[in-house]
């Protein structure tokens, strides 16, 4: 029994447990029924979503009717920026991460997170409260949201790429997720991975189909712009084509008109259109088309005023007015203010008038305007109409050619009937006015060729067979020629005093002379003034042409019978041989003859100078030296030495004469006599007497700190300061901007100047003497000008020429030196022995009673900076 009963339970227990078993399968049967239709219908919801938020919404109803989804949230990673982005999101306690964080950048937050933590791991994340804990003390995350239960988050991947992250959490304690729900969540992001792939692909498809449907709207529209654009160029090319048809028909005026307005109909509404025309006075309008909707009488011809018409004309460019726009311009007087009663455009709503150029100026004006509002113009329709005007002008100014044409014929058949009959009538005087125009053109010719005083061929005509001469000789080596350049003296003179209608009778004479001396095949030609020239032709040496120079100077010599006296004058000769150079030029022989005229004037004219180009070698290298010397004065470097003047008996400098001198960088150290030369040849004295006083002033107190403020200063000047009252008031300036006393120097000047020009020397010196300084005379004695001179003369100086003192030995010198110097005792003048070279000639002058005196034996020329002078014939400067 016991057995029995033993035996039963157990088999009650086996079933107990088969029971449970059952149940247990049937339930997980049940629960796998329910998971595979969520899944199913995951898979069919997947399949038909369009959208992203609408796949998340049906996939939350379907999650969460398999596991508690309550909280949950999808993090996917955006594929073209890398930032998280959250497409759905679902929490009892926290709002969206956006709201949460609203200042932080929402892909950071996930990232630093339990999201971020998941997609850096790659790995499904089981996450409680400890956990957490722990994540965050290890620095993995920071702390986020609100705190829950439990968290998982599962990685959605795609190619083994994790793109996202599915997030479920429980706030409750009761509800937690096991491992069913785990593989279920990682089942499910294979499908999310999936949706995700093909609705990026979709969002991408649709993209591009946006983008190429925008490209070819944008393509459809240009190409429909184009076939506007040339359907439009085609109509307007076949209007220009009839207009260029008009212009070249016969059709009368009216109907060529009528024919252009229909033209232009075909661009643009025309219904009101008028064209007006400038006269050719252009003093009044007329319009020779007009026509309107309203069928208004057509404008009369009317002077010109200020109405619509006439402002485009005077503006001379295409205008579109609005209503307003013609209001203003009234209001402002600009129109109809001298004529309104010509102003009908109270009714007009646009109006578009282009200036018509033709003959290349504004001769009238095409003008259309609308009434109505509904037909309006733009700006393209005035450039259209612009365009077409040009074409219309054109047009216009051909059938007014073809008019004035056809009306010049008629009248020239008149003319040519007029002019036949004139011409029969001119015929016969025009054989005479070609013969007389032709002796006019010989006289032209020879005119051209002379001289018009004297008859003579001139410098054109003597140049052109000086360069057939020259290029003879070059052919024939063995012939040679000769130019004689003659130049009258005393010719100015003979004007000033006789004037200048006997000086023309004393040219004639001159030529009528020199045509005595020369033959036949020689050539005499008058350059100009009293210049006359001579080519000798076929000569065998120089001797043939100083034998005609002789008997020129002969001619010349002869006394002139001019205004009922006689008159001597001469000639000075340049002459110039040729092959004297195989670069000989006309101009050059010329040249060489005319220098060595300038010597002969040089000579003592009366006289004959054969060129020499050794000579006129030296006269170029003057010339480069005085413009080394202009040079030099510019750039300041001439220096300054000092010859002492010094009392004979004690060797005190007293004085120091100042003295220019030059480093020349090949000739070496030029003085200041051969300056005084070269400034003299080339106008340039007065310059370098300039130059010597800004030395002297500049130096004059270093000066007197060697030798004292007794020092006195010695200036030799040219007179040429004395040739006119300019010259004069410029050097009274620069004494006056002298810094030192001006008592301490002493201006000289030489007395051979002064001899040749006495008047001016007087009054200059009286001038002069008023500024306060001292004046003298060098070179005293050289001239041999009257003593009595000294008497009226403001004088306070003389310097002895150098001459007397290398002449003491001469009874007659020393008599004349004694002289001078009792006469300049006598009227209390300072008297100086100049050019001192030896000790006797210093002892005859103590003995004649000279105690101040200048030269060699005295002292040497010193050069700055200054030290005091030691003579060794005398003791020691004091």
């Amino acid at each position: 029994m016991f057995r029995e009963e033993t035996s039963q339970s157990k088999t009650t227990l086996r079933l107990h447990k088969r029971i449970a078993r059952l149940k247990a399968l049937a339930l997980q049967y049940k629960r796998a029924e329910i998971t595979q239709n969520a899944l199913l219908e995951i898979s069919n919801f997947a399949a038909s979503v369009t959208t992203p938020k609408e796949f998340y919404s049906s996939l939350h109803k379907s999650v969460n009717a398999l596991i508690p989804a309550d909280n949950f949230f999808v993090a996917t990673q955006n594929a073209a920026t890398g930032k998280l982005e959250v497409p759905f999101f679902l929490d009892e306690k926290d709002a969206h991460p956006d709201d949460c964080y609203p200042d932080e950048d929402l892909s950071e937050t996930l990232y630093s997170g339990l999201t971020g933590y998941v997609l850096k791991t790659e790995q499904t994340l089981i996450c409680d409260n400890d956990v957490y804990q722990q994540l965050v003390k290890s620095n993995a995350i920071t702390l986020r949201g609100s705190s829950c239960c439990q968290w998982i988050g599962t990685p959605i991947k795609s190619a083994e790429q994790t793109i996202g992250v599915l997030v479920f959490q429980s706030y409750n304690p009761e509800v937690s997720y096991s491992e069913i729900e785990i593989e279920l969540m990682q089942f499910i992001s294979h499908h999310i991975s999936g949706v995700i792939q093909r609705l990026n692909n979709q969002e991408q498809l649709e993209q591009a189909i946006d983008t190429r449907t925008k490209e070819l709207s944008i393509a459809y529209n240009k190409l429909k712009q184009e076939v506007y654009e040339r359907r439009r160029a085609e109509r307007l090319q076949k209007s220009l084509f009839e207009i260029a048809d008009l212009a070249n028909s016969n059709i009368d005026n009216q109907q060529f008109y009528s024919e252009i307005h229909r033209v232009i109909s075909h661009l643009l509404p025309v219904n009101n259109c008028f064209i007006s025309l400038l006269n050719e006075q252009r003093n009044s309008l007329t319009f020779p088309y007009f026509v309107s909707q309203f069928d208004i009488e057509p404008p009369k011809s009317r002077p010109l005023s200020d109405g619509l018409t006439e402002y485009i004309l005077f503006n001379h460019k295409p205008r579109l007015l609005e209503k307003s726009d013609i209001n203003a311009l009234i209001d402002s007087g600009e129109l109809y203010k001298a004529a309104p009663e010509l102003n009908d455009t109270k009714e007009i709503h646009q109006w578009i008038a282009v200036p018509l150029f033709i003959h290349g100026q504004v001769s009238g004006a095409l003008t259309i305007y609308s009434y109505s509002f509904s037909q309006t113009y733009q700006e393209k329709d005035l450039e259209l109409l612009t365009f077409v005007s040009q074409h219309i002008a054109t047009a216009i100014e051909k059938k007014l050619s073809a008019e004035s044409l056809k009306l010049s014929y008629e009248q020239l058949e008149d003319k040519v009937n007029q002019r036949t009959q004139a011409l029969a009538d001119a015929n016969n005087d025009l054989e005479k006015e070609i013969s007389q125009r032709k002796r006019i053109e010989r006289q032209l010719v020879h005119d051209a060729k002379h001289d018009n005083l004297t008859g003579l061929p001139n410098r054109s005509m003597f140049m052109e067979r000086l360069t057939q001469a020259i290029k003879h000789v070059r052919r024939h080596t063995l012939n040679r020629f000769a130019v004689l350049f003659i130049d009258m003296d005393r010719f100015k003179l003979l004007n000033d005093t006789l004037g200048h209608l006997e000086g023309d009778r004393f040219l004639i004479e001159t030529a009528k002379r020199l045509k005595l001396c020369i033959r036949s095949n020689d050539m005499l030609a008058r350059l100009g003034g009293d210049e006359f020239v001579i080519l000798l032709d076929s000569i065998s040496d120089s001797q043939d042409a100083e034998d005609v120079a002789q008997r020129v100077l002969a001619e010349l010599s002869r006394p002139y019978q001019l205004a009922n006296q006689q008159f001597n004058s001469s000639g000075s000769i340049g002459i110039s041989m040729s092959g004297q150079n195989r670069s000989d030029t006309s101009e050059s022989i010329l040249r060489d003859a005319d220098t060595a005229m300038y010597q002969a004037k040089s000579q003592g004219k009366g006289c004959f100078v054969i060129f020499n180009n050794q000579v006129n070698k030296q006269q170029i290298t003057d010339i480069k030296l005085e413009n080394e010397l202009k040079a030099a004065i510019s750039n300041q470097q001439l220096q300054i030495s000092y010859l002492p003047i010094m009392r004979l008996n004690t060797a005190e400098v007293v004085a120091l004469e100042p003295r220019l001198f030059w480093h020349h960088p090949t000739l070496g150290k030029i003085k200041q006599n051969q300056l005084n030369n070269i400034a003299e040849h080339c106008n340039m004295i007065i310059e370098l007497d300039n130059y010597l006083f800004q030395m002297v002033n500049n130096s004059f107190s270093q000066l007197q700190s060697v030798y004292g403020n007794k020092v006195q200063l010695h200036a030799s000047i040219s007179s040429q300061h004395l040739n006119h009252k300019y010259a004069l008031r410029a050097l009274k300036n620069r004494v006056k901007q002298f810094t030192f006393d001006k008592n301490k120097i002493t201006l000289f000047f030489d007395e051979k100047a002064f001899v040749q020009n006495t008047n001016n020397h007087i009054s200059a010196f009286e001038s002069l003497s008023s500024l306060d300084i001292n004046l003298g005379i060098e070179g005293y004695g050289s001239a041999h000008s009257a003593i009595s001179s000294l008497t009226f003369l403001p004088v306070d100086a003389l310097k002895l020429d150098p001459s007397y003192c290398s002449h003491l030995e001469n009874s007659q010198h020393l008599k004349l030196v004694k002289a001078y110097f009792s006469a300049a005792q006598a009227l209390d003048i300072a008297v100086f022995a100049v050019g001192i070279s030896d000790e006797r000639q210093l002892g005859v002058l103590q003995n004649i009673g000279f105690e101040i005196g200048q030269g060699v034996v005295l002292g040497k020329v010193l050069e700055l900076p200054l030290t005091p002078i030691d003579r060794s014939i005398k003791q020691a400067c004091a």
